[in-house]
């Protein structure tokens, strides 16, 4: 009997201890950032970590097999695929999630790279300033490398035949970009990872940019998915695609008509504001033409 009261009391103390207890913290989750992904402080420039919203299979780097013939030290870019790869010894490449401009599908072939450069300045063609004056003519004098300069972090100048061929390997203000083909630029990647590849490229190596028949052979065909991105054009791909279209159209509906009923909230409070002006104009005996607004305070 006294054993059965003993325990009955711990049973009891240890209710009370819990009821007495500070309730458990809320527990927020925080994303987390893809290893290689971190900020970093670049010298003057601080680079943010890139999202995880803007990391696929496809965009993040990896350490593949390869199976081309280039040789150790050389890069390869697949616009189509929308990678690059700097090819290792033993059969191996270390890919990297690309974007792709319009300068960037205009080059095939073999290049070198004859110029590098950290935070690099940057000035619009003549031809983007003449098509889209609207976003290039402000920059037509150039822009200082920096946190707002569209090449990023670094650049990588490609070369033929001792000239400039205009087609860069750079970094990027728009994460949101990487894996996509975009208005304008030639090959952008994340600030990281452009920082990474040009820490391995050395001057004079070599570049081959692969034609749509050399992609299809390498990497099979490709297709964007409904966000943009290259993807493999596999079944499973085609009817994700489908999905996602169904996903986006249900969320801009439903942003739409949030937008409309904040729209109508808004327009509902200048109403009621409105017939309150007009009250407190008539009750004091003031004309509608010289009722003055009323005190944004209320008061």
């Amino acid at each position: 009997m006294k054993k059965v009261i003993s325990r009955l009391a711990v049973v009891v103390l240890l209710t009370s201890l819990a009821a007495c207890a500070a309730p458990p913290k809320e527990v927020v989750e925080v994303p987390q950032v893809v290893a290689g992904y971190e900020a970093v402080q670049d010298g003057e420039f601080f680079i943010e970590a890139v999202k995880p919203l803007h990391m696929t299979p496809e965009t993040i780097k990896a350490e593949v097999a390869y199976a081309g013939k280039e040789k150790p030290g050389a890069i390869v870019v697949d616009t189509h695929a929308r990678k690059l790869y700097y090819i290792l010894e033993g059969g191996r490449a270390i890919r990297y999630g690309i974007a792709v401009g319009r300068e960037g599908i205009g080059f095939s072939g073999d290049g070198t790279i004859q110029r590098k450069q950290e935070w690099p300045s940057w000035q619009p063609t003549a031809n983007m300033i003449r098509t889209r004056p609207d976003l290039y003519a402000k920059y037509a004098a150039g822009l200082p490398g920096g946190l707002d300069n569209p090449l990023g972090a670094r650049a990588m100048y490609l070369y033929r035949g001792g000239r400039d061929t205009m087609f860069r390997i750079h970094g990027t203000i728009d994460n949101a970009s990487i894996g996509r083909a975009t208005s304008a630029g030639c090959i952008r990647l994340f600030n990281q990872d452009a920082i990474d590849l040009y820490n391995r490229v050395k001057m004079g190596t070599r570049v081959h940019v692969r034609t749509l028949a050399e992609s299809l052979e390498m990497e099979g065909p490709y297709m964007d998915d409904a966000y943009g991105r290259a993807v493999p054009a596999t079944d499973a791909n085609k009817a994700q695609f489908e999905k996602d279209l169904v996903t986006i159209a249900e969320r801009e509906k439903r942003e739409a008509a949030e937008k409309a009923a904040e729209e109508a909230r808004l327009a509902l409070e200048a109403e009621k504001a409105e017939k309150r002006r007009l009250r407190v104009c008539r009750n004091k005996g003031i004309a509608v033409a010289d009722c003055p607004p009323l005190d944004p305070t209320g008061v």
